[in-house]
């Protein structure tokens, strides 16, 4: 299965930023409130696995690939002129660039942009030193402890929403959170625009299962923001894959035209199964990344210069013998930490990473895998980062269990990323003197007063004796997460929206659903 198979599937208020001080730091530790939590400003370094030679070795390969096999523009002469107009040399659908020529145009691209949320304490900035965290995108399937595997439904879309509104360390509420097969696939999108519009009023993304659906999605943005509003600021950012290896095909591109043309963002990524749409090695996939998504981001630079670009890089290995996805093993990890390094140097913000496993269940393959894929995550500065939550079975199923138990590493992720508190209550001097040799810590001053906020507290661990885990029922994670996600969504409250803006919005809904009959293929 590709990424594109399994990824695509009110009124703005006072500018503002939320979530500062104690309260934060309360909602970071393991909360289910609507508490806001500011996106990560990170305070840590990024790690970096590429020497200065060995990222012009790579930068130098994908120039090769552009200028000697270059990429295919498939199906559709309007791009295949521009890059005519461009400079570029086209042959039928294949496009090979000059030397220099991509990076060039991407130059007009902005290093980090805002996306405004319709609540504007919650708007996010992407790039720079910012990690913004979305839910998991685009699986068929739910699971759940009490229904199983079963195919997703429009509820569960607007139950992923809600989970995502209530939990502090999403700062994003996504796209297609899950892909709800109850409903025509020509008309889906429209409920699941609209489920983010009004069941949340964090930023989220658009559609581009084709180029309609995305100019859908850009009117009701128009409807919620106001047109003129939309026209000059990036409220959508909305997902465009690479058909891997070195294509891109007519529906991503057109929906790639419209939110361009719109100001909107989009993020470039290419889908790499190592071994199947790349080489086997980390190099090469590198190599083949930055090729297509350089090709990407300077065609969006070419429709609208200024439009902002998100590098994207989606790349796991794979079972030699099987043929399947793998997930959390260190070749995928030299990837990120490398097309994050080479993002940096091109100026734009990047897309990598998340909490990805192949296993079918919350269990500890999906833990360990899902750690392995979100910590590299953190420490190599990935921008945004989708399939943040909720992700199982190689992107096929969102899960509601595990969903609540990523939600507690991001949390976790939250505090890693603020780094190391040297205030003078940091430095805890006062401590140390009040304390002195022989003692304990327990009852001084300082402890007292860092008590409710010194130490992460997850919402999911059970650190109690065994006895008492005994009496209680013996649960494990899955079953507590199983708890939590229900106990949220029965405290769910939706943000407040404008009446007379609900109105149009489902006005617009109505219209394009009467004027075209039901499709489910």
């Amino acid at each position: 299965m590709t990424d594109s198979a399994t990824e695509q599937g009110g009124r703005r208020g006072r500018r503002g930023r939320g979530g500062g001080g104690a309260e934060a730091r309360r909602a970071a530790r393991g909360g289910t409130s609507t508490e806001k939590l500011r996106y990560i400003t990170r305070k840590i370094p990024a790690y970096e696995v590429l020497t200065e030679e060995g990222l012009a070795l790579i930068e130098h390969n994908a120039e090769t690939v552009l200028e000697e096999i270059g990429i295919e523009f498939r199906d559709d002469e309007e791009a295949l002129q521009i890059w005519r107009d461009a400079g570029a040399d086209v042959d039928g659908e294949r496009v090979r660039f000059p030397r220099g020529l991509c990076r060039s145009l991407i130059k007009t691209a902005p290093a980090s942009f805002t996306q405004h949320a319709r609540n504007a304490e919650r708007s996010v900035e992407i790039g720079g030193n910012n990690t913004v965290f979305a839910p998991v995108y685009g699986p068929p399937f739910i699971r759940n402890l009490d229904d199983g595997r079963r195919y997703a439904t429009i509820e569960d879309f607007q139950n992923f929403v809600k989970l995502a509104y209530m939990t502090p360390a999403m700062h994003h509420s996504g796209g297609t959170v899950c892909e709800p097969v109850d409903v025509p696939v020509n008309k889906r999108h429209l409920d699941m625009v609209y489920a983010h519009m009004r069941y949340s009023d964090k930023p989220f993304m658009g559609s581009v299962t084709a180029p309609e659906r995305a100019e859908d999605t850009v009117e009701m943005a128009k409807i919620l923001f106001g047109a003129d509003f939309v026209d000059t600021n990036t409220v959508l950012i909305s997902l465009i894959n690479a058909n891997s290896p070195m294509t891109w095909d007519a529906t991503m591109l057109g929906a790639l035209k419209v939110y361009a043309r719109a100001n909107q963002a989009t993020i470039i990524t290419p889908f790499i199964l190592s071994g199947a749409m790349a080489p086997v090695t980390p190099a090469g996939v590198l190599t083949q990344t930055l090729a297509e998504a350089m090709a990407g981001m300077a065609f969006a630079q070419l429709v609208r210069p200024g439009a902002p670009v998100v590098f994207g890089s989606f790349a796991s290995s794979m079972s030699m013998q099987s043929g399947a996805p793998t997930f959390g093993t260190p070749e995928p990890a030299m990837v990120l930490y490398g097309a994050a390094q080479l993002a940096r140097r091109l100026g734009v913000p990047f897309r990598s990473g998340g909490s990805l496993c192949a296993s079918k269940v919350p269990d500890a393959q999906a833990a360990y895998e899902s750690a392995q894929t979100l910590i590299p995550t953190l420490m190599g500065g990935v921008n945004f980062v989708l399939h943040g939550a909720g992700w199982l079975e190689g992107g096929l199923v969102s899960s509601y269990e595990k969903f609540v138990m990523d939600a507690d590493q991001l949390g976790m992720m939250q505090v890693l990323a603020g780094g190391v508190d040297l205030s003078e209550n940091g430095q805890a001097m006062d401590a140390m003197r009040e304390v002195g040799p022989g003692s304990h810590f327990l009852g001084c001053a300082h402890t007292q007063a860092n008590f409710e906020t010194a130490f992460y507290r997850s919402a999911i661990a059970d650190n109690n004796s065994y006895e008492q885990w005994e009496a209680e029922g013996a649960a494990d994670a899955a079953t507590r997460a199983n708890k939590i996600w229900k106990q949220m969504l029965a405290d769910y409250e939706a943000p407040a929206l404008d009446p007379a803006v609900d109105e149009a919005l489902q006005a617009f809904i109505a219209e394009k659903k009467d004027s075209m009959p039901d499709a489910f293929s």
